[in-house]
């Protein structure tokens, strides 16, 4: 175990998303670090298999289906959450939505789709939570998923890119409007987390897996556990001071192909 039992004692986090993939991870590390959870997703079956899981680990875990472009479901989930366990201390803006297409190709609708679920849905998580993550007694916590692919350009997946730069943009704000009510709000920048849906679609359907694994100085992918231990220390007493921070977790990749770029561009080209 990474973190101490206790670590996050006393929380109730919403995790966004977090029926699986990374949004499932960071519910696992946070039951093991002892909060109580509540589990919002679309995806009722999905919810139900991670419940159980959750609590077969002893954790007090709920789930609400709910849509996150749907304002009204996120303040339902919050509602639920403080009636079940009297207050809310932690949001966490996972749930995202993507796929591979060239923009010359794109539709409107689909365009519109990915900005609904990824920047639309992290405003009105940010909206429905604020009132009680300000009343938290540990100092409320909003954490959104990012990229560092929103800075630096992403062909294929403008919609997604530009979606995430809004949200990183949204959560510098919020540093500075919610830091006098003792919310820190930071994000969270994946690179390819095995396992993941995103994974699957963007790098393995794609025929990507190896010029993307060929970026990364650590040489491999990386695993939910990655980035749910980051969310823990940002959540846990640890992270007290720390707002307004883009943590990076990618093995190396951002930094990699800003100094290789001419490199990976060509390779890409050739293929």
């Amino acid at each position: 175990m990474t973190f101490r039992e206790d670590a996050l004692a006393g929380r109730v986090a919403l995790i966004t998303g977090g029926g699986s993939g990374i949004g499932f991870g960071i519910a696992k590390a946070f039951a093991a670090a002892g909060a109580k959870l509540v589990l919002a997703s679309r995806n009722a079956e999905r919810l139900e298999t991670a419940i159980g899981e959750l609590k077969a680990m002893g954790a007090e875990a709920i789930a609400v289906t709910a849509d996150v472009r749907k304002f009204e479901d996120v303040e339902s989930a919050v509602k639920t959450a403080v009636d079940t366990f009297g207050h809310l201390d932690v949001m966490i803006a996972n749930a995202a939505g993507n796929f591979v297409v060239p923009l010359a190709e794109m539709s409107p609708n689909a365009w519109k789709v990915v900005i609904d679920i990824d920047l639309n849905g992290t405003f009105h998580c940010a909206r429905a939570a604020y009132l009680e993550l300000k009343a938290s007694s540990f100092g409320g916590r909003f954490i959104a998923i990012s990229t560092t692919r929103a800075l630096e350009g992403w062909p294929g997946c403008a919609h997604a890119g530009a979606a995430k730069a809004g949200i990183m943009s949204l959560m510098r704000t919020l540093c500075g409007e919610w830091g006098p009510d003792g919310i820190r709000c930071n994000t969270i920048a994946p690179g390819a987390i095995d396992d993941t849906e995103g994974v699957k679609r963007i790098y393995e359907e794609a025929g990507r897996k190896e010029l993307e694994l060929s970026s990364i100085p650590l040489g491999e992918f990386g695993k939910t556990s990655d980035i749910a231990s980051a969310a823990v220390f940002l959540c846990s007493d640890a992270g007290a001071y720390i707002t307004g921070a883009d943590i990076v977790v990618d093995g190396g990749r951002n930094r990699s192909r800003s100094s290789t770029g001419v490199k990976v561009a060509a390779t890409e080209a050739a293929e």
